[in-house]
């Protein structure tokens, strides 16, 4: 929770693109600003420096931290002015207890003042954001969206290759992510291309970039083609637009690469790298997503608070007799509770995190609700380790 009792003014901005709309309110609710101003500098710095300067202590406070909110933020703590985040949920449930079914910004920007003066409770705190973070909020925002291009353009491709010829599609679709399939689709993108250009000549193409499979997969691919005989109607279409595919893929999976390797560097050149990658399960690209968005642990009042956000606290439903139970949360942070997911699921091969899984397992439930039932567990001990400092210890080891 953040401490208001030295706040003098409480300024809600309801941030766009091109001009925000501000609204300041004294402790006792007087309104001494209500305008819109443009989102520059200068505008910023003027209406801050007026506040400080007539009013005290100001607080900012928005509804989005990052992207269109960022540079009212940086311009703040410039400025000496605190600054705050009302998550955006939160604001729409508390607008719904003022008056009006309005959607404006000038009541947006005037609900997040009140809410700040009222309820401070209800406000996260944003502490100033490092170099190293910011810049693996940006790359990792990229990789995230490359990642959602790269799953579209295989969807399309196992598509295409499954109307023309399953048997094929059976043989190269659960291979897109390798470099030689994607240079085989690159220059031939129809079963008759491919036979045409023989075994040996397919072998020498994929032998550079799969050595090892290359033969067993020329063998299985003209297995595949002389399973069908017929040519189903659009394949000289699919011929054009499957080498197009595959280059596209093969672009997004370079840049991935590139992206990769420097999201490493900025995780290993952060004091928190240690901590986070010596817990089984967390890599390159879930200790960046964690980094991000739970830093050193600290915004939160404890790993329950921290579960809750990430979306993996269970949701109790207990009303007289007739409803009873628990259900998993729809809510919290999407990329995050992914995140803990997917690091959980990798540290199955440790043997504390399966006999938990196992555990889980016997006692009824399913695979995705055991492993969300190991992801916040692990939340606890990740907690505790960002907490104290402390490097990851096996149960076994910590006994000993």
């Amino acid at each position: 929770m953040i401490d208001t009792s030295d706040i003098n003014v409480y300024l809600g901005l309801d941030v766009g693109k091109g001009e925000h709309h501000a609204t300041a309110l004294t402790p006792a609710g007087k309104r001494v600003f209500d305008k819109q101003l443009p989102n520059n500098e200068p505008k910023l710095r003027e209406l801050f420096a007026r506040l400080r300067t007539k009013h005290g202590t100001v607080l900012v406070v928005v509804d989005q931290p990052a992207s269109i909110g960022a540079l009212p933020l940086a311009v703040a703590r410039d400025a000496g002015c605190a600054v705050a985040y009302l998550p955006g949920l939160t604001m729409r449930r508390i607008a719904d207890l003022y008056p009006g079914e309005a959607k404006t910004d000038a009541r947006d920007a005037a609900i997040i003042a009140d809410a700040a003066r009222t309820m401070p409770h209800t406000l996260r705190d944003l502490a100033p954001t490092d170099e190293t973070i910011a810049e693996l909020e940006m790359i990792v925002g990229f990789d995230d969206d490359l990642a959602g291009e790269s799953t579209r353009i295989k969807n399309r491709l196992r598509g295409l290759l499954t109307q023309i010829h399953p048997s094929l599609e059976r043989v190269l679709g659960p291979r897109l992510d390798h470099p030689a399939v994607l240079a085989l689709l690159e220059r031939f993108g129809s079963p008759g291309e491919l036979r045409k250009a023989g075994r040996r000549r397919l072998v020498t193409l994929l032998r550079p970039k799969a050595p090892r499979i290359a033969e067993r997969l020329v063998d299985d691919i003209f297995a595949a083609l002389d399973g069908q005989s017929v040519v189903v109607p659009g394949t000289d279409a699919a011929a054009l637009i499957v080498p197009s595919l595959a280059r596209s893929l093969s672009t997004v999976a370079d840049q991935r690469r590139l992206l990769s390797a420097r999201i490493e560097e900025l995780l290993e050149a952060h004091p928190l790298s240690p901590v986070l990658t010596s817990m089984p399960g967390i890599g390159v690209r879930t200790g960046a997503r964690i980094l991000i968005d739970v830093g050193d642990g600290s915004g939160f009042a404890s790993a329950a608070h921290l579960a809750s956000y990430a979306g993996l606290a269970p949701v109790t439903r207990n009303s007289g007799s007739s409803i009873r139970g628990e259900r998993p949360s729809r809510r919290g942070n999407k990329q995050l509770k992914r995140a803990f997911y997917l690091a959980a699921f990798a540290a199955l091969s440790q043997p504390e995190s399966r006999a938990y899984y196992d555990t889980k397992r016997r006692q009824g439930k399913h695979h995705v609700a055991a492993l969300v039932c190991l992801a916040r567990r692990r939340i606890d001990v990740l907690f505790a380790m960002l907490r104290d400092g402390t490097l990851y210890q096996a149960p076994e080891a910590s006994a000993a």
